[in-house]
This record gives structure tokens, C-alpha cells and sequence, in this order.
């Protein structure tokens, strides 16, 4: 039985991915909708009259009245609620919403929501693969590869989504079992009056929550606690009650959960600080739902990482290249800089640049210096980097990313690492980030 009343008008507002789902999900179960979207041809337009040739789509720019025809409309994350066509109709009293607020009106499993600036979607992958180990039917997705309503399912036991501050906007109630925010820090700044707006979207994820996750070392993931809410941590200390975080004995160290021994660092394939950061958040989500620790542990050794995170490319005349391409933000970069420069033994030759979507890059002036021996600027936003950087380190300014990669060869020595990890968007030079790191990595690999 869905949560949806069928005799109500809706308008799905955006036709990509999300949109598509919202489609399939509204005309399986009969309830009658049109769609808009600003673009002249949406991603997902020829598929729509393909499949459903009766469903109403206007495109182009969005008729006020015509919304106001709707009950609900169901927002694409993409779409900023401050359009104005968006805010009239709200001014008179169309609700809006989004697909994960349709999506938790309708699960009937316990939800694992993740939120934060960075490293969402490594921590949503590993629980997932943790639930996997345990034997749990589970489904993973969100603002990650498949959509959040076509999981939907009688036989899923448990739900894993990742959620961006874009898509908890709509969500007014979410109710997971257990939800987190892992950091925050300057994103989307070109959509955000400012860094308390964007905390406030975020924390949007904790509404109707049964437990929390936090991260010891971010005070902004903590939310504002109710009397008796059950409450673990994560963070790169020692950890106490209902922490979990690293000890060290006879000079080997530990992931670690109170004052028990979990497992040695050393057996983790994934590299850098910000990964131990990563595996004990998971293993917090894993254990607030009852994930047995055997279970958590055998996915943790066998957990590579995602593609584009962080990622090993090659090595080449004792220069390890890593493939980071998903730091699209400050803070991704700052967590890459710092946690992989300091499980190597030389220095990072860092390559950065690109849309920089409002960030100040002040923040990276000291990491910089303190863990890289060069950065090899390209892109957009290059000369604002090279600003906030100021005499840190040697600055080379390039073209294109065949040209970084070979100035990175040059500049790197024996024990050093080459990490592509931009800060910035791709979309001034790629498509997007993906294929920015394709491209890396190719370049890299077809270095002699």
C-alpha cells in the first residue's frame, strides 16, 4: 500500500535521474501528474515519451500557474527551491517535496542515512558492503547510483543512502533508524547564502532519527540531542564510551571501538587518514543497527575504495600517482592532502584547479605547505588558488591535464606521490568528474 493519495494532482519538476524515478514510482501506482523542467531537452525527455506518452511535460521556462495546478511538487535536487517560479507557488500553498521524502514515507525497512561535505560516498558504499557480509538483503543508493525510490522493495531488511544537503532540502521527516553527517565544510557555496545555511540543509537528516552518528573531531556534525537518544562517534582518537576511533599498542595501531583492539590499520587496502576516518564511521553506522563486528571487519580488509576517491592509479620510478578527482570541494581536498600526505614517506605534487563554485581556498595555504612540494594549477579558478596559496610552495600554472601530468613527473622525487585532487567542480574543462579522472589516469599510465 503506498503513502500517496491518488486523487491528489502532483508535478515532478525536473527531468533527470531522480526524476525518471519519481515518474515510474507516481505512474505505478496511478496517481496523476505532469512534469516541467527548465531545459528545452532534459536528460531523460526521450525516455518519458517513450514509456509514457499520456504524461503532460512542459519545458522551458516554468509556467507559475501551471504549478499551481498541483497539490505537491516534487522537486529535482538539482533545481534551486529559491527559483522564483518555485517560491510563488509555495506562496500559495503548493507543498514542495522531493523524492526521499516520498522515498521514507514508503520504506518499510530501517534506514542508514549519510550525509556530509565529503566522503559520502565511500562510507555509504563500505555499510553497504558490511550488510552484504552480514548476510542482510540491503540497498544502497540515493544521491549514489540508483535512485532512492526504485530500491523501494518488500524484501530489502535494510536500507543504506547517501543524501546531499540538495536532496535533504525536500525531505521534511526522514526517520532513519540511524543517521550521520560526517563533516562539514564550504560546498555548494554559489547555492548557499553561506556556511550556517548549508549546516542547516544538512541537518535536515536528523529529523525523526532513532540513533546518531557524529564525527569527535567536527563540532558541526553534532546535532541538538534529545533527552536519551542513543549517540556513538567516530574520529582519529583515542576513543571512550560508545566511540569509536585508533589505539596504539607496541607501536601498531588499531581501529578501535571503546577499549577494544578491532583490527590493525596496516590491514586496510585503503590508504590515508581520511580513510581510517572513513572505515570507523562505517563501522559506527554498522554497529548502531547491529551489524556483528566479524562481518564489518572481513569488508573492511577486502574494501579497495570507490573510483575517483583517493584512488591508486600507478606507480612509476618510486612515484605512487592516486586518482582523486570526486574532490570537488575544499574540504575533499584539505581531507586528501592531509591524510595521504602523512602515510607517505616524501611529499605530494598536487594538481588543483577548476570551477571553484564560490569557495575561499584560503584553508589550503597550510596544508599545502606543510605536505606538498609543488601544485600544478589548471583550470577556471587556477589564479584564485595560486592567491590563497601566495609563496607556500613552487606554483606551475598549465593548459590542459596532459600538460599536469607531465609537470608532475618532473617535479616529483623518489617516495613522493602525484594526487589529482582539484577542489574545484570539473564542468569548466569536462564533463564531469568522472571523466576528469579517466583522463588522469590515462595520462598517467601512458607515461613511459
Amino acid at each position: 500500500m503506498s503513502l500517496i493519495a491518488s486523487d491528489h494532482f502532483r508535478i515532478v519538476v525536473g527531468l533527470g535521474k531522480s526524476g525518471m524515478s519519481l515518474v515510474r514510482f507516481l505512474a505505478n501506482r496511478g496517481v496523476s501528474f505532469a512534469v516541467a523542467d527548465t531545459r528545452e531537452n532534459p536528460p531523460e525527455l526521450a525516455t518519458l515519451r517513450r514509456d509514457y506518452p499520456q504524461v503532460d511535460v512542459r519545458c522551458g521556462e516554468l509556467d507559475v500557474e501551471f504549478l499551481c495546478r498541483a497539490d505537491e511538487l516534487y522537486v529535482s535536487p538539482g533545481l534551486a527551491l529559491a527559483t522564483p517560479a518555485l517560491q510563488a507557488a509555495a506562496a500559495r500553498g503548493v507543498k514542495l517535496s522531493g523524492d526521499i521524502e516520498l522515498f521514507a514515507r514508503n520504506a518499510k525497512a530501517p534506514i542508514i542515512a549519510i550525509s556530509g561535505s565529503n566522503a559520502k560516498s565511500t562510507v555509504t558504499t563500505l555499510v553497504g558492503e558490511m550488510a552484504a557480509a552480514a548476510g542482510k538483503r540491503v540497498a544502497v543508493g540515493g544521491n549514489l547510483g540508483t535512485p532512492a525510490l526504485d530500491l523501494l522493495s518488500d524484501d530489502v531488511e535494510l536500507y543504506v543512502m547517501e543524501l546531499s544537503s540538495f536532496q535533504l532540502e525536500t525531505t521534511d521527516h526522514l526517520g532513519a533508524e540511524v543517521a550521520t553527517v560526517l563533516n562539514i565544510s564550504e560546498d555548494h557555496m554559489d547555492r548557499y547564502s553561506g556556511l550556517p545555511a548549508y549546516h542547516l540543509a544538512k541537518h535536515r537528516i536528523f529529523r525523526g532519527a532513532r540513533q546518531v552518528v557524529f564525527n569527535r573531531q567536527d563540532a558541526l556534525t553534532r546535532p541538538l540531542l534529545g533527552e536519551g537518544m542513543p549517540c556513538w562517534s567516530f574520529g582519529l582518537g583515542v576513543p571512550d564510551f560508545k566511540g569509536f576511533g585508533l589505539r596504539e599498542e607496541n607501536g601498531e595501531k588499531y581501529l578501535a571501538f571503546e577499549f577494544q583492539n578491532l583490527m590493525p590499520v596496516r590491514e586496510l587496502k585503503i590508504r590515508g587518514a581520511h580513510n581510517q576516518a572513513n572505515a570507523l564511521a562505517a563501522l559506527a553506522l554498522g554497529h548502531a543497527v547491529g551489524l556483528p563486528f566479524d562481518a564489518m571487519l572481513a569488508a573492511l580488509r577486502t574494501f579497495a575504495g570507490l573510483e575517483h576517491r583517493c584512488q591508486w592509479v600507478r606507480d612509476l620510478d618510486g612515484v605512487t600517482w592516486y586518482n582523486d578527482s570526486k574532490a570537488t570541494n575544499v574540504g575533499a581536498a584539505l581531507a586528501a592532502i592531509e591524510g595521504l600526505g602523512a602515510d607517505i614517506e616524501g611529499k605530494l605534487v598536487l594538481i588543483a584547479g577548476g570551477d571553484g563554485k564560490g569557495a575561499d581556498f584560503k584553508d589550503l595555504r597550510d596544508p599545502v605547505a606543510a605536505n606538498c612540494r609543488a601544485v600544478v594549477l589548471m583550470g577556471r579558478d587556477r589564479e584564485l588558488i595560486a592567491q590563497a596559496l601566495g609563496d607556500a610552495v613552487p606554483l606551475v600554472r598549465v593548459s590542459s591535464l596532459d600538460e599536469a601530468v607531465q609537470q608532475c613527473r618532473a617535479l616529483a622525487h623518489p617516495g613522493d606521490a602525484v594526487l589529482l585532487s582539484p577542489a574545484c567542480a570539473s564542468f569548466d574543462m569536462f564533463k564531469n568528474y568522472e571523466e576528469r579522472g579517466q583522463l588522469f589516469a590515462r595520462a598517467a599510465e601512458d607515461l613511459a
